[in-house]
C-alpha cells in the first residue's frame, strides 16, 4: 500500500495536484496501526491508505485539510482511551505527522525582456516551473531561456493554449502598456494564486480604470499586485526580479503583502 501512496504522489505532482501525507510516528499501547503507517489525503478529502479508521482517522483527515489550506506541517497527538477527546477505547496513544506535499507551482511570465531572464532563473531555483510568453521570437526562444518552456505567441492567443490553475503564478512584464493590459485581462479570468503587473502607479491606475469599464470589479482588481514586487528600492532588472520573486514566495508561504492597494485606492468607480 505504501508503494501505491508514493506512486500516487508522483502522479499528483505531475498533474499539479496538492496532497497531504499522514504518517504514524508514535504508537504506544493498543493502537489501530503501527509506527510508519501512512495515509494520503487529497484536496477533496478522499484518501489512499489508512492509519486505522474510526474517529482518529476522521480527525486526522480534518487536520490534513487544514494543513493543506495553511501550508504548514504539524504533529498531532491522540489518546485512544475513554479519557481522550475522541471517545475511543483502544487504550493506547498515537502521534501522527501531517505534512503537505505541494506540486511545483507554475509561473507564467508574460514578457521575455530584461527582467524575465533573471526572474526565470531564480524562480526555477526556488521550485517553480516556468513558461515564458512573448510574441517576439527574437526574445522568446530557448537560446535566451534554456531549459524553460517558451511560447512565442501573441498574448491574446496565449490563454487559449495554457491552463492556469489555482496554485499557479502570473507575472506581467511585457514590453508595452497594451500588452500588460491584455495579459492582465486574461489573468483575471483565471484562478491564479498570484497575479503581478509591472508599472508605475499612474499607469496601473489607468489600466485598472479601463478594466472596470469592461465589467471587472474592485474585488477582481484587489487580486493584482501592482506595482509588482516587495518594496526594496530595486533599480536593476536583477534587483526587480528579486523583489518580484520575494513577493511570490511571501504569497506561497502564506503572506499577504498586497501591494495593489496603493493603486486601487485612487481608482475612479
Amino acid at each position: 500500500m505504501q508503494n501505491d501512496i508514493y506512486a500516487e504522489l508522483v502522479r499528483m505532482s505531475a498533474a499539479g495536484e496538492d496532497a497531504v501525507l499522514c504518517t504514524v510516528i508514535v504508537a504506544s499501547g493498543s493502537t489501530p496501526r503501527d509506527e510508519g503507517s501512512k495515509m494520503l489525503v487529497r484536496a477533496d478529502g478522499s484518501i489512499l491508505g489508512t492509519i486505522g479508521g474510526g474517529a482518529v482517522e476522521k480527525a486526522v483527515i480534518n487536520e490534513a485539510l487544514e494543513v493543506l489550506r495553511h501550508g504548514r506541517a504539524k504533529k498531532m497527538e491522540y489518546k485512544l482511551s475513554a479519557a481522550g477527546d475522541l471517545g475511543m477505547v483502544c487504550g493506547g496513544d498515537t502521534e501522527v505527522f501531517i505534512e503537505p506535499v505541494f506540486a511545483a507551482p507554475m509561473l507564467y511570465i508574460f514578457g521575455a525582456g530584461h527582467i524575465a531572464l533573471p526572474l526565470s532563473r531564480m524562480a526555477a531555483m526556488t521550485g517553480f516551473k516556468i513558461t515564458v510568453i512573448d510574441e517576439r521570437a527574437e526574445f522568446a526562444n530557448n537560446e535566451r531561456f534554456p531549459d524553460t518552456c517558451v511560447m512565442p505567441v501573441e498574448i491574446h492567443d496565449a490563454y487559449c493554449q495554457i491552463t492556469v490553475g489555482k496554485s499557479d503564478y502570473i507575472v506581467i512584464i511585457t514590453h508595452g502598456h497594451n500588452g500588460d493590459e491584455v495579459a492582465l485581462e486574461g489573468a483575471l479570468r483565471t484562478t491564479a494564486k498570484y497575479i503581478g503587473m509591472i508599472g508605475s502607479k499612474s499607469k496601473n491606475k489607468s489600466v485598472f480604470e479601463r478594466l472596470l469599464v469592461k465589467n471587472f470589479t474592485m474585488d477582481d482588481l484587489s487580486r493584482v499586485h501592482a506595482p509588482i514586487g516587495l518594496s526594496i528600492n530595486a533599480q536593476t532588472p536583477e534587483e526587480i526580479a528579486v523583489a518580484i520573486l520575494a513577493e511570490m514566495i511571501s504569497v506561497k508561504r502564506g503572506g499577504g503583502n498586497y501591494s495593489s492597494a496603493s493603486c486601487c485606492g485612487d481608482i475612479k468607480t
